[in-house]
């Protein structure tokens, strides 16, 4: 029995075919790249030994606020459905943060007509009816009954400016 042939490069060329490439990282590239060709250290199972990628959260990738990977682990964890989808936090904090910013840009609407730089809760409070916040104090509120009726004379126009009753003068 005879052994493999042996083929050199040049062989392989004329006939139309690469030689197989052995497995991991040749002398030549080894020198290039640097490292030893076997796992390095912290590595972490990428390959190549450049500089780390800061890792990028998803509120970040969404331009959100909101805190996208949290509210993934609150609604995998309140077991509302078997399986959560990777776009509804997303959404959730979208909407979320959304809301939020209505509420607040309201609320800083109120505080600037009560001439305050600060938002109180009786500031949220005035923004919704039929909720109880803490410290909001009432919403107000006046029973038409109780305001003082409009006479004829308080709403009909004097008749003329100069016949005004005059004080008199101090001699």
């Amino acid at each position: 029995m005879v052994g493999p042939r042996q083929i050199d490069h040049a062989e392989f060329m004329r006939a139309g075919r690469e030689l197989p490439r052995a497995r991991g990282r040749r002398k030549e590239e080894e020198e290039i790249h640097g490292g030893s060709g076997e796992g390095e250290k912290g590595a972490g199972g990428r390959k190549g030994g450049g500089p780390k990628k800061k890792p990028v959260s998803r509120s970040v990738k969404a331009g959100l606020q909101f805190p996208v990977g949290r509210i993934g682990r609150y609604l995998k964890k309140g077991r509302y459905s078997k399986r959560v989808g990777t776009g509804a936090p997303v959404y959730l904090a979208a909407v979320l943060e959304y809301l939020a910013a209505e509420v607040l840009e309201l609320a800083g609407n109120a505080a600037k007509d009560n001439k305050k730089t600060r938002i109180i809760p009786r500031h949220v409070l005035l923004l919704l009816s039929g909720v109880t916040i803490p410290h909001g104090g009432v919403l107000p509120n006046i029973n038409p009954v109780l305001l003082p009726k409009k006479t004829e004379r308080a709403t009909k126009e004097p008749k003329s400016p100069g016949k005004a009753t005059k004080s008199p003068k101090k001699a």
